[in-house]
């Protein structure tokens, strides 16, 4: 879809964005891996249990998670990856909608 390449070109045109950038890019990421899910359900291909494990994952990756174990408190302006709430919410996105069109994270 070439939106690494784009991204990188807006981050170095504005410097400031770049971590709210990287967070878009990367949620974008949480919600195609729930098309994924979604289509991988549809074939039968996973197991039961496995689209809830993949929300959990979701969560434990989120920038407020790792920040509040590792420094004991949240930076949201440093956040690059996202807050657990919002992986959740983009991976379900996707997984629900099914669509690449329903993971517009950009401007949100």
């Amino acid at each position: 879809l070439g939106t690494e390449r784009e991204l990188r070109r807006a981050q170095q045109a504005n410097p400031e964005s770049a971590n709210a950038l990287s967070v878009a890019m990367e949620l974008q990421a949480d919600c195609f891996a729930g098309i994924w899910a979604a289509s991988a359900n549809k074939r039968n291909i996973i197991e039961p249990g496995d689209i809830d494990a993949g929300l959990k994952a979701a969560a434990a990756v989120g920038d407020d998670r790792l920040q509040r174990m590792g420094q004991g408190y949240v930076n949201p302006e440093s956040f690059t990856h996202g807050s657990s709430a919002q992986r959740m919410q983009w991976f379900q996105r996707g997984y629900t909608e099914g669509k690449v069109s329903s993971c517009y994270t950009f401007g949100r």
